[in-house]
């Protein structure tokens, strides 16, 4: 009877399984053809270029949508641009003469304020080529209304009740001790940098003097950075404009007109036809919105010489191992390894949008970093991040681009060892006696503290790392050692600031990147020039089907994290996959990370 209710569960448990396969690979041919279709041909006629924040996410790297995303709402994907390929778009609509003007809805997008700076330096060259960009909002947000206030003309709807959020920066530090004290977890933190207050997550229950130093200093150069964009946009001085904000001044549209932050409220109707008159429209059912993704994938350009850019684009944590998500030590010096003995590749150009993580991984990477260095040109270009293991691998790159708003440095080690001794006992009431060959055999068992030899021994290991990230940094950057150290300890700094202390060299884009190794890579003007290379994007990216293979594998593990979907899933998160991680025997317990995750 066992062995036949066995065989009937397995048939109806492959029956649903195939079921459930067969649905999704249906969706996923669905989801191609559209995908297909929206790019064969989105610009018909002469339009207005359509860049609605609320139907594409700007991110790294382009990729395909996901199936299951597209199951939502399928009419209305979300489209993942990357932001080369979103500044090539904007750039071939400056010169197309089928785009009159660029519309920007700025509502809903997510990314880093990196991201915005980039997309916002690309309208700003749109602007230059004699060709308007306005911008549409209904309730301005602080990053919103900063890459809005690129525009000639903003309209604000005249309709109340709408909950405005342009209040400037603000962060959450989140801190675990009480929390882990309660359920009898003790975290030993082991660090060298005052600054590196990554581990303070665990042992503190609020932020060091230092941590809240460099994290105020941090949040004010960022709000330097996008308060005096907008100041020099909107014609305004920053002290009006921070007063205005502090003064919680902009709580009705009409506020937002008086403070000359938008040039005219409007309806939704009135705004429709605001933009058929600006495109020489009689009515609004006549004007034609090219939307942005389509466009993008319009101009997608095919190779047309032999002659390459790579761009590799660091994107995620660093880990050991294989992992297409992060940044993974095996992958990266694979992918670099291969790009040095690609003769069709004239050089490279590493994109940086990390935090950092394993040492061991970020050493992997920087090895064949080094190698490549000694054969081909390499630039960095720094995103939302560069930090700590992302600085660790990019800095002795020929030239260092950094966003104004980027955070990086971080130069600093620390370790962590968590204890869950009075859990196991006080807690669960089980009691663990170890059976060793060697005094401390049982030493990273997490079931006891650290002695004070065993204490000593994993300083001493975190001292040599430290020592060897100063190395790096003052022999990549130029530096006296003494210097590095004093602007190390584990501090981030801003990208504005990283370049006044020297750890970049220039404030710029991606694209200003590029645009630097093609000079360096050209004999003349003329060979340098874009149209005349490949720019091709390292790690490729996986279609569709393939990601939509791993989601399915991965829904059980993601399933257990109950701050899933929560505004502190990045760092509460973060939190339980690294104790129980420890607890699995899967983590470094040395690290070189950002100290710190904020939750804008």
């Amino acid at each position: 009877m066992n062995g036949f209710l066995k065989t009937t569960l397995a048939v109806i448990l492959g029956i649903f399984i195939a079921s459930f396969l067969s649905i999704f690979l249906c969706v996923a041919i669905i989801g191609a053809i559209a995908a297909g279709s929206s790019g064969s041909n989105p610009v018909s006629s002469e339009g207005v270029l359509f860049l609605d924040l609320e139907k594409i996410s700007i991110q790294e790297q382009s990729r395909e949508n996901d199936p299951l995303e597209m199951l939502g709402d399928p009419r209305n994907p979300v489209h993942a641009i990357g932001i080369w390929d979103a500044v090539r778009a904007l750039e071939a609509a400056a010169d197309d003469p089928a785009v009159k003007f660029v519309y920007l809805r700025a509502e809903g997008m997510n990314g880093t304020i990196a991201g915005y700076e980039e997309l916002r330096a690309a309208l700003s060259d749109f602007r230059r080529s004699g060709k308007a960009v306005v911008a549409g909002m209904r309730a301005p947000g602080t990053l919103n209304y900063y890459l809005a206030s690129v525009a000639d003309k903003i309209y604000l709807s005249s309709h109340i009740g709408q909950t405005y959020t342009l209040n400037g920066l603000g962060g959450n530090l989140v801190f675990f001790k009480d929390l882990l004290d309660a359920c009898g977890i003790n975290v030993q933190l082991i660090r060298h940098g005052k600054y590196k207050s990554a581990g303070e997550t665990f042992v503190c229950s609020s932020p060091s003097k230092e941590n809240m130093e460099q994290n105020q200093a941090m949040i004010s150069s960022l709000w330097n950075t996008i308060a005096s964009a907008i100041a020099e946009n909107r014609d305004i001085s920053v002290e009006r404009l921070n007063a205005v904000i502090d003064g919680l001044k902009l709580g009705e549209p009409q506020d937002f007109l008086e403070a000359g932050l938008v040039d005219e409220l409007m309806t939704e109707e009135q705004l429709k036809l605001k933009l058929a008159e600006l495109a020489g429209k009689d009515k609004a059912e006549d004007l034609n919105l090219i939307p942005f993704a389509g466009y993008v994938k319009s101009k997608a350009l095919s190779p047309r010489s032999k002659s390459t850019i790579a761009v590799v684009y660091a994107d995620g944590d660093i880990v050991d191992g294989h992992d297409d998500r992060q940044v993974a030590g095996d992958d990266f010096a694979g992918i670099i390894s291969s790009l040095r003995r690609d003769t069709t590749v004239k050089a490279v150009v590493l994109r940086v949008n990390s935090p950092g993580g394993s040492v061991f991984a970020s050493e992997q990477i920087k090895t064949e970093m080094d190698l490549l260095c000694e054969v081909k040109p390499v630039v960095a270009s720094y995103g939302g991040y560069a930090a700590s293991g992302g600085y660790w691998i990019s800095n002795n790159c020929e030239k260092v681009f950094t966003d104004a708003t980027t955070l990086t440095g971080s130069i600093g080690v620390f370790g962590l060892i968590p204890d869950f001794s009075r859990a196991i006992r006080d807690k669960l009431h089980v009691n663990v006696v170890s059976v060793n060959s060697n005094r401390h055999s049982d030493m990273l068992n997490l079931t006891r503290p650290l002695n004070e030899a065993e204490y000593k021994y994993i300083t001493s290991s975190i001292e040599t790392v430290y020592e060897k990230f100063v190395a790096i940094v003052s022999e990549g950057r130029d530096l006296e050692p003494g210097y590095v150290d004093s602007i190390g300890q584990g501090r981030v700094w801003t990208g504005t600031d990283a370049v006044s202390i020297g750890l970049a060299d220039e404030v710029g884009t991606l694209e200003d990147a590029v645009r630097w190794t093609l000079l360096a890579v050209s004999d003349n003007a003329e060979q340098a020039e874009l149209k005349n290379w490949n720019v091709v994007g390292y790690p490729k990216q996986k279609t569709s089907l393939e990601r939509m293979m791993d989601m399915l594998n991965e829904t059980a593990a993601r399933s257990g994290n109950p701050l899933e979907g929560t505004a502190y899933e990045s760092v509460a998160g973060d939190a339980l996959s690294l104790l129980s991680g420890f607890a699995e025997g899967k983590k470094d317990i040395i690290l070189a990370k950002m100290p710190f995750d904020m939750v804008w």
